[in-house]
Order: C-alpha cells, then sequence, then structure tokens
C-alpha cells in the first residue's frame, strides 16, 4: 500500500500540474481509490488517461504483470451543487470506516485527510479545503458519524450516474436533500 500510495501521490501531482486539474481529495483503498477532481479545463478524460495508464505502468513493473492493472475504466460524476459536493466528500473520506479498516477517519493514512491535518507527508496538491478547515473538528466529527445504510447506498448509488442525483427519492422531504449524508 504504501508503495501504490507513493505513485499514485506522483501522479496526481503530475496531473494537477500538466492538465490543471484541481484535486478536492483523494482515498487510496485495497482495491480501488476514490477521487473528487475538478477540470477547468474541461479534460477529465486526457487527465484520467494519463493517471490510470501511468499508475497501471508503475504498478505492474515491479509485480512484473502484463495484463492490464484496474478491472475497469473510471466512473465519473458530475456533482451539480454544494450539497451534492458535501455527499461525495464525506462518501469519498467514510469509505475506510465504513470498511472497517479503521474507528476515525483521520487515522488512515492512505487518505488525503490524513494528510491535511498533519497527519503525514503529503505530495498531492489538494485544492483549498473548503469544507474542512472552517471547524477541522467538526468537520471530523461529521465525517466520523457514517449514515444509516439506505443514504450510504443511495449516495453511492448517485455517484455512479453521470450526473450525481438521489435518483426518484430525489425530493425537498427526502433526508439527504436537507442534509449531506
Amino acid at each position: 500500500m504504501d508503495q501504490v500510495w507513493e505513485i499514485m501521490s506522483e501522479q496526481l501531482h503530475f496531473i494537477h500540474h500538466s492538465f490543471g486539474v484541481s484535486i478536492h481529495s483523494f482515498v487510496l483503498m485495497r482495491n480501488h481509490f476514490h477521487l473528487i477532481m475538478s477540470t477547468p479545463r474541461a479534460n477529465l478524460s486526457l487527465a484520467m488517461q494519463r493517471f490510470m495508464r501511468e499508475t497501471g505502468r508503475a504498478l505492474s513493473k515491479p509485480a512484473h504483470r502484463v495484463n492490464q492493472t484496474f478491472g475497469s475504466r473510471y466512473y465519473r460524476s458530475v456533482l451539480g451543487s454544494n450539497r451534492y459536493f458535501q455527499h461525495a466528500y464525506k462518501y469519498v473520506y467514510a469509505n475506510p470506516l465504513k470498511a472497517g479498516v479503521v474507528r476515525r477517519v483521520e487515522e488512515y493514512r492512505y487518505s488525503s485527510l490524513h494528510g491535511l491535518i498533519g497527519g503525514g507527508k503529503l505530495l498531492i496538491p489538494i485544492q483549498e479545503d473548503l469544507t474542512l478547515f472552517p471547524d477541522v473538528e467538526g468537520t471530523l466529527e461529521w465525517l466520523n458519524q457514517l449514515p444509516t445504510e439506505e443514504n450510504w447506498q443511495a449516495v453511492r448509488k448517485g455517484l455512479r450516474r453521470r450526473q450525481f442525483s438521489l435518483g426518484k427519492r430525489d425530493r425537498k422531504d427526502h433526508p439527504l436533500e436537507n442534509d449531506a449524508l
């Protein structure tokens, strides 16, 4: 995991500078990763193609693998509002907690959050985090409160759509429409 984290961090650093992407959060899990980024130049496909190709090459070399590294193409979803961004933000950072890997989100070493709060060196150039820094303790408490399974799955499903939405349940009275997870 340390080696994979380093390779992915270097590639995120590269695509930030080469493609002008803004990286908002990144979490590496054992068999996948979560990334929130924005692309002011509308070049997401090019940036992700480079990221996936170069991380795949770098990961295959020490393993002496010839075939592809990633099982499928990445999923992308446009987060059309700040509320939807907050859903994705919590989903990404709470993923290790939900998986039972850590007791608190800030303990997970392979997360940009860990570096942002001073838990380790962070090579990934994270965009100014306006969710975390106005109230670090409050935000960490919010991130550490897992939503109901139903709400977690609604966000997970929403993130698999090209345009994030909560589907048929996307109404003003829906609990996820009023609060982020």
